[in-house]
């Protein structure tokens, strides 16, 4: 420490490998003592810090309460490290907290400093090395140890930095100063952006007088660091050579094994090398040589590494006699390595002859026990830092698998798992069959290609060609074991980025932690209890294949949310009975034993939900199992963390007082069971106050059973979603006390999940361990017109043929205006003061009515599912239509093989016509070009049309068999679509152009009407790899279909994608358009814009959202050189032709799982904007930031913190699940609510917490004049789900601002190729009209029966959210929905009679409506209602 301890001082200190900071606050008092050490204080025996680069004669002791601190108070003596009498020492009341405040990890270099013998007349080299992971950190250890305990006439001083260390200031001051005098600098693996431009700003300067500079694979700017001698890489990439361009097309031609290659040549090369005379081959053979000593890795190889560099390039130590340097020892590339094993296998024959023979029988393994493949680094094993791998291999033998360990030197593990995964013939050749049951990646990197670039294609065919369960799971990179255990954020994100989103496009699952890292030496270590729940979970995939299927346990679960029983089976846009009875048939055809099926959905409904009238929490809901308290106690072993929130079991959910209740039924071997409910539902101050909601002792009971008395072999969720996933507990990176991974525990987790969903998949995969299998969203149908607006429409064609004659013009324009106005359209269209279209000219009558006709045409053709999807069941070739047309209206110029036009482009390029021309001047109601973009769709939905109809059978369905001659019409002189755009007038298009569309949409019919849903569900069962495919909109991207397949998000280092920024920045024009033209003077710009960002749909869009933002502030972002999005670029003033807009971001819960470092990417591109020294009238964020820099008295870049989400581990504002219930008592309380739980803010400069920020969030909210939120698909629209209101801070914003302004509210709908800003009144408007009072929608839900009518109570009660949050629904909505579901009367007893509970709550949000001011209606309406939901009420209850 500091001589003097001066109050208010800070230090920092390494403890147990971490570093710790001390405030040190005014003495407690004076004492003496004696004989201290610097080991121990006779005072209080307490082990001592390290001191940081302070006096290193004093040191600190006695720290109390420092085991896994995070902020805590303990007393620190001052003392001297001699045996020296010292009195009078001060002792100091301490305020230490760990690490630097924010950062990933605490971790401190000084731990990994070797310091030359003290007494020594060696001259010293000095090393600095900075390496991505830590395993090497203890082979350079003991190599320079080795080098120091040597006769050698040389010593090393080494420095070591683990890459993420150098977000800290201090750390990368202290790097600066390391290389400022170093002689030798290694750096390997650097492949984070932000981090290795740090590298580089800190090497570059000192790269000239270094020695060697040798850097290892890493970002290409880190690699030009290079030089040895006369060989240099300063000039990578940007060379013309030959040869150069000979490596790149390799490269791109052999992908991943392109480095396989190299490797090979790095054995070859230096040899050849060897015999040439020039220095610049000999310095390129050092280089070669060091590569070969790097991967070598092992301690002797490093030593002799350092000893080759030293001697031939160390200018102090060149002429220095330092004894023999050994060539590099080789290891096998790849082989297979066992703990106990005498050597590495490098031959699957000698291995299992070892195997079977000598050690299986001594581990009491046979031939019937099941063998996983393991999957390792070969630098753990020949660094000897394989600790955690020999754990694994112990613990999967103790519980009975037979293990074939393998390894790889390189970044392709598909070559390992060819040659070493499949049974041997006679001959010893490979089989095509596999000798492993699962395999268990213990890299956590992509299968082929590692952190840099990845070979997805590749290692699918090996995985699919394996056909076996594949396991990714996780070692800690960079957290030491301390850190991840304290963090509520779980998995460093750069990992997360590396080893879980890159191998789940693999098709892995599993994503488990299981080994941590010790901070002093980096080594690896086991963590016991994820060991040995990675051991289960492989084994249980692995004994699926095995168990005969008559004998295997699955238990189906469904979901009851809000929990009544008119809600039991939900889950998004599925049939879940009707499923569940398709499953239950196709399990009967494999051989399971599922007992007698009941006749029907309908039938197999009423056995599990007993009595559709009855309240959830009664025994009419059919009860599988009462579990007695004591068995649960027993069972359940962490019953008692549950008891601080919940009291003591049983509780009151799931339970009729004495036990806990298990609802469902068993069907032979195949239990459907109801997931119990989050237990918060009716307590909206619970919700308020509480962080998250966790489980209650009804849920755990649930998964209990599962797991512990039916004991199943899987589970199968079913559809999307259930509570499991977002449970408390980490974001990424579950520990034992996370309850996702407690309540699951070993059971294989598979999860039917809607194909439209990937964020909240992923959320599935990541915190419950699913594999999740997509389904299909319903077939999509335009919604046409009905009623009023098909009469409207009527009055629009009349007009179209007589707007020539004055007279009958104006009268039919004068019925128009008339039939809109009941229509409800006067928001919707800004009618004249006079109303007579007799005094209005041709134009100002075509305007109108253009405008008219655009908003028809809008809601006619805009997309909506009709009715529920079953598992397994393709659309007929009707169905197919509208799905297929809209993939046609979108251009998709970034197809590698083919770029293609969408038809409407061809078409409209075929009359001399843009078709953006065409949109712009039908959106301002321009009437011959409304017409003309009608007759474009047209004429493309009968072109789709003429090609599906000529693949179809007697039955209206699609036959695959049938398509294959589509291609033959291009051969011939009349396609099928030719007749019909001749009929349109497009007989000038272009056939060229229409080749590529046209076989794209053959494809894309194909994949539509492929049925993986159900076979995908049985490989699974039957422990057999499942395809991984991307989650989104299948018109935006056909990838995702066929259905069926392992669901996966996308790598988030790849977005913002050039076609979202592009799309980005139209909408942003047209949204700070719109606001200008709206506002008073026709020229303001908004100056704060408060934005929400969702998971899902930046997934779909890659990145649009995103990207909006950035440019909303005025940044560009740009791609690595890698490809990946890391980089920005401030955009000037002039270039950006408008002032920066300060955007106010909140981001979803699982949007901050998915994309925290796109959250990273946004708050450096607004910082970088508040710092730009630029006029405050154009740079709003500037302007905001210091003046809140100023009222906070705080940095500006703290000032402008603009990212805020959830805390770590929670979702949603719960204003949801408040709507949904109905128990909040005022708008306040929802405010409050939002408040609460959003404003966690996230800080690049802190990345590694989310520190609660509400007075800034609220200070920051209340400068916004804008909310913006995003609509990019037409299955999800915002009364479809409560997400999109829940979000929205519109109210919110308006209580928090001064003169109590209701900001405006804008959506951007991109849901076509036509992209739109909207007001919020307006989207609500169009949403309502297309769906909630849409015939064609209503009756498709109401033929779904019990669900259909589910469906139409929650898009009643989500529209009444809007109200509540934003003020968005118009009087007329709610009179038209009571109209249409209520006051008819045929209508009110289908409801009745279909779902009694879900037709009471659509009277109960009426009334809720009515009377919170929301909704103006007659006092006869509420009457009625009043004695509608008494009735309704009675009949539940079982009164006559």
């Amino acid at each position: 420490m500091l001589k003097s301890l001066n109050e208010g001082a800070v230090e920092f200190y390494v403890f147990q490998g971490r570093k710790v900071s001390f405030v040190f606050e005014k003495p407690l008092s004076c004492f003496s003592f004696t004989t201290c050490t610097k080991w121990t204080c006779h005072s209080c025996q307490r082990q001592l810090c390290q001191p940081v680069g302070k006096d290193k004669n004093l040191v600190a002791t006695s720290f109390f309460g420092l085991k896994g601190l995070k902020t805590s108070r303990c007393t620190v003596h001052s003392v001297r490290a001699d045996r020296r009498e010292l009195s009078d020492v001060s002792v100091y009341n301490v305020k230490a907290s760990l690490g630097e405040s924010g950062l990933y990890t605490s971790s401190s270099p000084t731990v990994r400093r070797v310091e030359p013998p003290s007494v020594s007349d060696r001259k010293i080299v000095r090393l600095v090395y900075v390496v991505l992971e830590s395993q090497y950190q203890s082979a350079i250890t003991a190599a320079v140890k080795s080098i120091h305990a040597s006769d050698r006439n040389i010593s090393f001083q080494v420095s070591g930095y683990l890459l993420e260390e150098l977000r800290s200031a201090e750390n990368l001051e202290m790097f600066k100063k390391d290389i400022a005098s170093a002689n030798i600098f290694i750096g390997s693996l650097i492949f984070v952006q932000e981090l290795a431009e740090k590298v580089v700003e800190a090497v570059q300067p000192y790269r000239d007088q270094l020695d060697a500079c040798i850097v290892f694979p890493s970002m290409p700017e880190v690699m030009r660091l290079n030089k040895l001698g006369s060989f240099s890489l300063s000039r990578l990439g940007q060379s013309k050579s030959a040869i150069a361009q000979f490596m790149r097309k390799k490269r791109k031609e052999s992908g991943a094994s392109f480095e396989e290659g190299m490797l090979k040549m790095l054995r070859t090369l230096p040899k050849v090398l060897k015999y040439l005379p020039s220095d610049k081959a000999q310095d390129a053979r050092s280089f070669m040589l060091s590569f070969q000593y790097w991967l070598g890795g092992s301690p002797e190889n490093i030593e002799n590494f350092l000893l080759m560099i030293a001697r031939q390039y160390v200018s102090s130590t060149k002429n220095i006699s330092i004894g023999v340097v050994q060539d590099p020892v080789v290891y096998p590339d790849i082989g297979i390595w066992h703990p106990v094993a005498p050597k590495m296998f490098e031959d699957a024959r000698e291995y299992w002859n070892w195997y079977n023979k000598e050690h299986a029988p001594l581990a009491g393994l046979n031939n019937s026990s099941p063998v996983i493949g393991l999957l390792m680094q070969r630098t753990h094993l020949i660094t000897g830092d394989d600790c955690h791998y020999v754990s694994i291999c112990q613990e999967l033998e103790a519980l009975g698998a037979k293990i074939i360990p393998v390894f790889s030197g390189g970044l392709d593990f598909a070559i390992p798992i060819e040659k070493y995964f499949y049974a041997l013939d006679m001959n010893g050749k490979c089989t095509s069959n596999p000798v492993v049951d699962s395999v268990v990646s213990l890299t956590g990197f992509a299968l082929v290609g590692g952190p840099a670039r990845q070979d997805h294609r590749k290692a699918v065919e090996a995985l699919q060609k394996l056909n076996r369960p594949y396991l990714c799971s996780v070692p800690l990179v960079f957290q030491t074991t301390e850190e991840w255990e304290d963090s509520d954020l779980g998995l460093h994100p750069i990992q997360v980025a590396l080893q879980i989103s890159l191998p789940e496009l693999d098709g892995a699952i599993e994503p488990l932690i299981y080994s941590g890292r010790d901070g002093p030496t980096g080594r690896s270590i086991p963590l016991y209890d994820r060991v040995n729940i990675l051991a289960q979970r492989a084994l249980k995939w692995a004994r699926l294949g095995k168990i005969p299927t008559c004998q295997k346990k699955l238990a189906i679960t469904v979901f009851s949310f809000p929990p009544d029983k008119g809600n039991v089976g939900t889950a998004a846009y599925l049939d879940v009975f009707g499923s569940i009875y398709r499953v239950l048939e196709a399990l009967k055809e494999q051989g399971y034993d599922v007992g007698p099926i009941p006749a029907s959905p309908v039938e197999l409904l009423n056995e599990i939900v007993h009595d559709k009238e009855a309240q959830l929490t009664s025994p009419e809901l059919n009860i599988a199992y009462r579990m007695s308290v004591d068995e649960y106690r027993q069972l359940c072993e962490y019953s008692e963390d549950l008891e601080a929130n919940w009291g003591k079991p049983p509780g009151y959910l799931n339970s009729d007082g004495r036990h806990l209740l298990i609802f469902g039924k068993h069907y032979g071997n195949v239990f459907v069971g109801v997931q119990p409910s989050f237990g918060y539902e009716g307590d909206p101050m619970r919700l308020l106050f509480s962080k998250s909601a966790s489980p209650h002792h009804g849920f755990a009971a649930y998964y209990t059973y599962l797991e512990r008395i039916f004991q199943a072999d899987a589970v199968l969720h079913f559809g999307t979603h259930g509570s499991l996933e977002f449970m408390p507990g980490k974001q990424v990176g579950m520990a034992a006390s996370c309850y996702p991974d407690r309540l699951i525990y070993s059971i294989p987790n598979i999860y039917y999940y809607a194909a439209n969903n990937p964020s909240e998949a992923t959320i599935a995969k990541r915190r419950s361990y699913a594999s999740c299998i997509s389904y299909l969203t319903p077939p999509a149908e335009n919604a046409g017109l009905y009623k009023g607006l098909k009469e409207l429409s009527e009055l629009v064609s009349s007009y179209q043929s007589l707007k020539n004659s004055s007279m009958r013009a104006a009268q039919i324009c004068n019925s128009i205006l008339e039939k809109a106005k009941q229509c409800n359209f006067e928001k919707d269209i800004a009618f004249t003061n006079d109303s007579d279209a007799n005094n209005l000219s041709t134009e100002q009558r075509d305007q109108l009515v253009g405008i008219i006709y655009r908003r028809l045409m809008e809601i006619e053709s805009r997309l909506l599912p009709c009715g529920l999807h079953t598992i397994g069941r393709p659309p007929t070739a009707e169905e197919a239509v509208a799905t297929l047309v809209n993939i046609a209206c979108i251009d998709r110029p970034e197809e590698e093989k083919e770029p293609m036009k969408s038809i409407p482009r061809i078409l409209a390029e075929s009359i001399d016509r843009n078709i953006e021309e065409i949109y712009s001047n039908a959106d301002r109601g321009v009437l011959n070009d409304v017409e003309l973009l009608q007759t474009i769709t047209l004429a493309c939905r009968e072109t789709v049309h003429s090609i599906v109809n000529h693949a179809v059978n007697e039955e209206g369905r699609v036959e695959k068999v049938a398509i294959g001659f589509l291609t033959d019409w291009f051969s011939k002189k009349q396609s099928p679509w030719k007749s019909i755009l001749e009929k349109y007038g497009f007989g000038s298009y272009s056939e060229e152009d229409m080749k590529p569309i046209v076989k794209y949409l053959q494809f894309c019919l194909q994949q539509l009407v492929s049925d993986q849903e159900l076979s995908s569900l049985v490989k699974a069962l039957n422990g057999e790899y499942v395809i991984p495919g991307p989650g989104g909109d299948p018109i935006r991207n056909p990838d995702v279909l066929p259905t069926g397949k392992n669901i996966h998000a996308l790598d988030p280092q790849s977005i913002p994608t050039n076609a979202a920024i592009k799309t980005a920045k139209i909408v942003v024009d047209r949204l700070l358009e719109r606001y200008r033209l709206e506002s008073e003077d026709k020229e303001t710009y908004p100056e704060t814009i408060a934005m929400v960002l969702w998971g899902t749909d930046n997934i779909k869009t890659y990145g649009e959202s995103l990207a909006q933002v950035l440019w909303l502030v005025g940044v560009q972002p740009e791609p690595d050189q890698l490809g990946r999005i890391n980089k920005l670029r401030l955009v000037s003033l002039e270039e950006l032709g408008r002032p920066r807009i300060d955007v106010v971001v909140n981001c979803s819960g699982v949007f901050r799982d998915l994309f925290i470092n796109q959250m990273s990417l946004l708050d450096r591109g607004i910082k970088m904007a508040a710092e730009a020294d630029e006029p405050l009238e154009s740079n709003y964020i500037r302007k905001h930031a210091l003046m809140q820099a100023k009222e906070w008295n705080c940095s500006i870049r703290d000032a402008a913190s603009r990212i805020f989400s959830n805390s770590s581990g929670s979702y949603s504002s719960n204003i949801g699940i408040a709507i949904e219930n109905g128990g909040w008592e005022d708008e306040k309380q929802l405010h409050d609510m939002y408040i609460s739980r959003k404003s966690f803010a996230f800080n690049s400069d802190r990345p590694g917490i989310m520190e609660q920020k509400k007075d800034l969030f609220e200070t920051v909210l209340k400068s916004a004049s804008v909310t913006f939120q995003n609509l990019d698909s037409s299955e999800i629209s915002l009364t479809d789900v409560s997400h999109y209101f829940d979000a929205d801070p519109t109210k919110l914003v308006q209580s928090l601002r001064t003169d109590k302004k209701k900001p405006v509210s804008y959506i951007a709908d991109t849901t076509t190729a036509n992209a739109q800003v909207r007001s919020l009144d307006e989207m609500v408007r169009l949403d309502t009209r297309t769906k909630l009072l849409n015939p064609k929608w209503y009756e498709g839900m109401l033929s779904s029966g019990y669900e259909g009518a589910r469906e139409l109570s929650k898009r009643l009660r989500n529209t009444m959210g809007w109200s509540a949050s934003a003020g968005a629904v118009d009087n007329w909505v709610y009179e038209e929905a009571n109209d249409t579901f209520v006051k008819d009367e045929s209508m009110r007893k289908r409801l009745m009679n279909m779902n009694p509970n879900s037709f009471r709550q659509m009277i109960s949000t009426l009334l809720e409506a009515n009377g919170r001011q929301y909704w103006e209606t007659s006092e006869e309406n509420i009457a009625r209602l009043r004695e509608l939901y008494q009735e309704v009420e009675d009949r539940i209850e079982g009164i006559e």
